[in-house]
């Protein structure tokens, strides 16, 4: 999955990570906190910080360790929550490591490496499937379209 942007929800004002499978067909909001959305953003928009934010230092811990980060993995949807795993190798093995996808997706960004959904949590959480007739997929779909491109992860707090 790609980002596809960073938004807010117009009816709650909430911040909508959007992610894209590869084809472009289905995308896959995740509502976040306003803190990782804004730590999402600030990646997206390469902005500069005078110090480590809280995913910079996770990445420089996990680095000084000598371990890396392999990829991030949105794992599961159980009663409307979403849940990730952060995959790192350490001494050669590999590790998951619970997470909320909001971090997960902050330190992925952080750490150049790839983002992955579950089959399972596509099917589950019904992506909007751009490609489809579904009253909601057209809606989402003029949403999205109507959507001025500079907007598109430039969350603002």
């Amino acid at each position: 999955m790609t980002i596809k942007g960073l938004i807010v929800d117009p009816v709650t004002s909430s911040p909508i990570v959007l992610l894209r499978d590869a084809e472009g067909h289905k995308v896959l909001p995740i509502w976040v906190g306003p803190h990782e959305a804004n730590a999402i953003a600030i990646q997206i928009e390469n902005v500069g910080t005078l110090r480590p934010m809280t995913h910079d230092l996770l990445k420089n811990v996990i680095h000084d360790l000598k371990a890396t980060v392999q990829k991030v993995v949105v794992s599961d949807l159980k009663e409307n929550t979403f849940y990730a795993l952060i995959y790192l190798e350490v001494q050669g093995e590999t590790l998951a490591i619970d997470s909320r996808p909001s971090d997960a997706i902050a330190l992925a960004l952080r750490a150049r490496v790839p983002i992955f959904v579950e089959e399972s949590v596509i099917d589950n959480a019904k992506p909007f499937d751009l490609t489809g007739d579904k009253p909601d997929t057209e809606r989402l779909q003029k949403w999205l379209e109507n959507l001025d491109p500079d907007e598109l992860g430039k969350y603002k707090m």
